[in-house]
């Protein structure tokens, strides 16, 4: 049998560096921290909205010539979103069409754009929504996790993002830009303080090393929590058992300027994480009912099984512009390496049914479920190699090729929590190692030609080719029930395929403050496997699953939209409606009766809908924003049937489905066997139809400084949890609220934080397989930040 897979990590290194380099920054911030008289508050300062700076076509241009539905996050608005420690997931619902979810807690997210996205839960995903970090295209999961800190701005890009950043961005993308090194010292220092004993230490300094011709920035991030839920289970209470992490990340920035022509940015990056993984409830939902059930306390669950998480990844890369005058060249060579485990109790409760009833709950659990994810090993390997015109003729491109390499082991495993003859409690009794290495490259080009200063036309296409090679076994204790996992042995597969991406889009100046663009585009994503073979059969049969592939998928976007400003530069307006046609779309049914996944290719799923974001200075003291969205989305395909609600009751008990399907039965549920549903007419899992955010800073001058206040609010409508529509597996909708109040100066802020003000409970996804098993949002948190800028 496999052993289970040992990662060690030393945390006591990494902490003291991290310490030793926050000393540093501290240190410099307080040595260079002024405040000169010619300074002026921040509410004197220009009564307009700044322009917001993106590179979502690879140039830095005003968010507002953009043709692309985008919305860029920075400066302060990032950092109260972001307090308190959250992880990346603090981004869902406070963008346009955006949901950020996990049953991995902070290792694992999973994005939504217009509705697409991926539900899979295994380590080599395929997700439709590609994140691009410097220029970097993030592939595996475990990566798209890093730490946010020191960035300069986050944008997603909504809609197909084929030609310039290729496969994979059939939804959209999240693109994350740090702050680079620069020739004037300057840097940062923070500390936060709340909830749980939470406490986030980050800081950067930068600046010019050596005369005019090398810059270096350091950036630095801790943060640590608590555990704060308690394990109630009668046999093993304890108090503060779960949900606390530690937590380290780093980047490291070297700018050298050899001449005016040629600009070598390296960097160096890596993460450190040890926690506990993401909490697991145990019939959090009731039959029947919608809805959390009565009672629930976010703070307590009762377990008997494993729960640990641990995340190490590292990156080396070299970003290199030589400007030959009518043109430059760039070239991005990348690499990242990583290794994570996560443990969880999967069925969220204790015991099983077939034990006393004081031996098992809370509620009805059919059986025992605890399983470790592991990649022992993850390396990444990306070289893109690029031209782009310079100057500001009427003829501007970039063309260029990229090349993909990613070599991933997994490694999952099933506990035998109850014991067996074989097996004490904790024992692994089936093990499935996979490996897969995928390859890919592209060719593309992008063309923008201004006809007159009013009208501009921009064209592009790329050559994408992919090709994935698979490999799954499966070992297991002789002891385990065979019929749960037959046949046993070793499956390969292999999948390619090439395909043509583009886009044309155009731009009309009506007037100085206005832009009109109209934008249609072809998207791509790869073919992909899925073989987490635990439970399920290595071949798939018509109720379960085995080692599945997802052919292609195709999406043709249609988009058009206007961008305004107005009060003299002091308000902005953005608004843009669009439809889309995905063709065999890349599914993923989660759960059933074994906890599988398996791919399926959906006919057509068509999508539309609008987004738009504002903003408004209508005094210097006053910011308001607010973004809104709107999206409807429908599976059509009359055949496409999936497993729900995953196990049923026994003999012992009433012989029906332990959740309430609502979509037509195909197959009615029978012992040991989930009814088969069609999900024909279905909107696409995690697929809110409103979403809405707005915030309001008012600031009020005092001194050489200000006091303000700063809210903001994210609320997003029902999703559904699976492909299939049942009673229990949804939620009705989900707004959590923050407020921020604090004094500032050029050099210096303390403030106070709170974030979901309200402390709104809600369901986030689910578990079918077993029972009715769900995860929870965060509950509300305060605290106090100190911050020095230089």
């Amino acid at each position: 049998m496999a052993k289970p897979q040992q990662f060690k990590t030393n945390s006591a290194f990494l902490f003291r560096a991290g310490a030793s380099a926050f000393a540093l920054v501290l240190a410099a911030g307080t040595a260079h921290a002024q405040t000169p008289d010619s300074q002026q508050p921040q509410a004197e300062e220009d009564a307009g909205l700044d322009v917001i700076v993106v590179t979502a076509q690879r140039r830095e241009e005003n968010l507002q010539d953009v043709p692309i539905s985008v919305t860029a996050v920075g400066g302060e608005k990032l950092d109260v979103i972001s307090s308190g420690g959250a992880d990346i997931r603090f981004l869902s619902a406070r963008v346009p069409s955006l949901v950020v979810e996990s049953s991995f807690g902070r290792t694992f997210p999973r994005f939504y754009i217009r509705g697409l996205g991926n539900t899979d839960f295994d380590f080599n995903a395929s997700q439709p929504v590609s994140l691009v970090y410097d220029d970097v295209v993030l592939e595996n999961p475990i990566l798209k996790g890093f730490p946010v800190f020191d960035l300069d701005r986050v944008e997603v890009l909504r809609g197909p993002q084929g030609t310039l950043f290729g496969r994979n961005t059939p939804a959209g993308i999240v693109k994350f830009d740090s702050v680079k090194p620069g020739q004037d010292l300057n840097g940062y220092a923070e500390l936060s303080y709340g909830s749980h004993n939470a406490v986030t230490a980050q800081g950067a300094v930068g600046g010019l090393l050596a005369g005019d011709a090398v810059s270096a920035r350091l950036s630095v991030l801790y943060q640590r929590q608590d555990d704060w839920v308690d394990n109630t289970n009668p046999s093993a209470p304890e108090k503060d058992a779960l949900e606390g992490y530690d937590e380290f990340a780093a980047r490291l920035q070297f700018l050298f300027r050899p001449s005016d022509d040629l600009d070598i940015l390296l960097s160096g990056q890596l993460r450190s994480l040890d926690g506990t993984a993401r909490v697991f409830r145990a019939n959090v939902f009731e039959r029947g009912q919608k809805g959390l059930r009565p009672g629930f306390k976010r703070g307590e669950v009762a377990t008997d099984g494993q729960n640990e998480q641990e995340v190490n990844t590292y990156n080396l890369s070299a970003n290199i512009t030589y400007d030959f005058g009518p043109l430059s060249l760039i070239s991005v060579t990348s690499y990242w390496e990583g290794d994570a485990t996560s443990v969880g109790d999967v069925d969220g409760g204790f015991g099983a049914s077939f034990l006393p009833p004081a031996l098992t709950g809370p509620g009805f659990i059919p059986f025992t479920a605890e399983t470790r994810d592991s990649v022992p090993n993850l390396q990444q390997f990306t070289q893109e190699i690029r031209i782009a015109s310079n100057g500001n003729g009427p003829l501007s491109y970039q063309a260029g090729f990229f090349y993909f390499d990613e070599d991933l082991d997994i490694v999952s495993e099933n506990y035998s929590t109850l014991g067996d003859p074989l097996n004490p409690p904790g024992g692994v009794n089936i093990a499935v190692d996979q490996h897969q290495n995928s390859k890919a490259y592209g060719i593309f080009g992008s063309v923008t030609y201004r006809f007159t200063d009013q009208f501009s036309l921009t064209g592009g296409m790329r050559y994408n080719n992919d090709e994935r090679d698979y490999v799954v076994n499966r070992t297991r204790d002789t002891q385990f029930p065979a019929f749960l996992q037959n046949p046993l042995g070793t499956v390969t597969r292999h999948v390619e395929d090439d395909n043509l991406t583009w886009d044309i889009s155009a731009t009309f100046e009506a007037s100085d403050d206005v832009n009109l663009y109209a934008r249609v585009a072809k998207g791509y994503r790869a073919p992909s496997i899925q073989g987490r073979i635990l439970f399920a059969p290595a071949t798939p049969t018509p109720l379960e699953s085995g080692v599945t592939v997802g052919d292609s998928e195709t999406i043709q976007s249609y988009e058009a939209g206007i961008k305004a400003t107005f009060l003299d530069g002091r308000g902005r307006f953005n608004l843009n409606g669009f439809y889309y046609d995905l063709n065999d779309a890349q599914l993923t049914a989660v759960g059933g009766g074994v906890n599988a996944n398996r791919l399926i290719n959906a006919d057509n799923v068509r999508g539309y809908g609008f987004e738009m974001d504002a903003e408004l200075k209508p005094i210097p003291e006053l910011l308001l924003t607010v973004g809104l969205s709107y999206n409807n989305t429908e599976i059509q395909d009359s055949d496409l049937t999936t497993a729900a609600c995953g196990a049923v009751r026994t003999d012992t008990f009433p012989n029906v489905s332990l959740c309430t399907p609502l979509d037509p039965i195909v197959v009615p549920a029978a012992p040991f066997s989930p009814a088969i549903v069609s999900i024909d007419g279905n909107s696409l899992p995690q697929s809110p139809r409103w979403i809405a955010n707005w915030t309001a800073r008012y600031a009020i001058p005092i001194g050489d400084g200000e006091i303000y206040a700063y809210t903001d609010w994210a609320y997003r409508s029902k999703i559904n949890f699976f492909l299939y529509e049942s009673v229990e597996f949804q939620d009705s909708s989900m707004l959590e609220g923050g407020l921020r109040i604090g004094y500032k100066t050029d050099s210096w802020e303390i403030a106070g934080y709170v974030r979901n003000i309200t402390n709104d409970a809600s369901a986030v996804s689910g578990i079918d397989f077993n029972n009715l098993t769900g995860m929870v949002n965060e509950p509300r948190i305060y605290g106090i930040s100190g911050r020095i800028t230089f």
